[in-house]
């Protein structure tokens, strides 16, 4: 294979691992670590997944919220303002779909 399609092949090798960490990154962001931490130790909650997730800002104040359903089917809320404070960490009403 001549070298400059070697380099060419191997450029474009890096953009796609570069591309698909930064994927990772924004769909996994490193707060729900600290959520699902938070929920272990004070719900005994071990998270499934996560239903929603958001980053919001609001007049400079980061605000991040998410919606964690654990193993055994509870679903939890987690809101916190900045990045300093713990979770505000509520528990979902159960709701029966018909």
């Amino acid at each position: 294979m001549p070298y400059c399609l070697k380099l060419a092949s191997s450029t474009v090798t890096g953009i796609a691992i570069t591309f698909s960490v930064a994927l990772a990154q924004s769909t996994n962001p490193a707060w729900l670590d600290e959520v699902t931490v938070q929920l272990a130790l004070e719900e005994q909650c071990n998270v499934g997944y996560f239903v929603s997730m958001k980053e919001t800002e609001l007049a400079g104040q980061l605000y991040f919220e998410a919606r964690a359903q654990c193993e055994d089917g509870r679903q939890f809320d987690a809101v916190r303002e900045g990045r300093i404070q713990p979770f505000k960490i509520t528990k979902c009403k159960e709701t029966v779909v018909c």
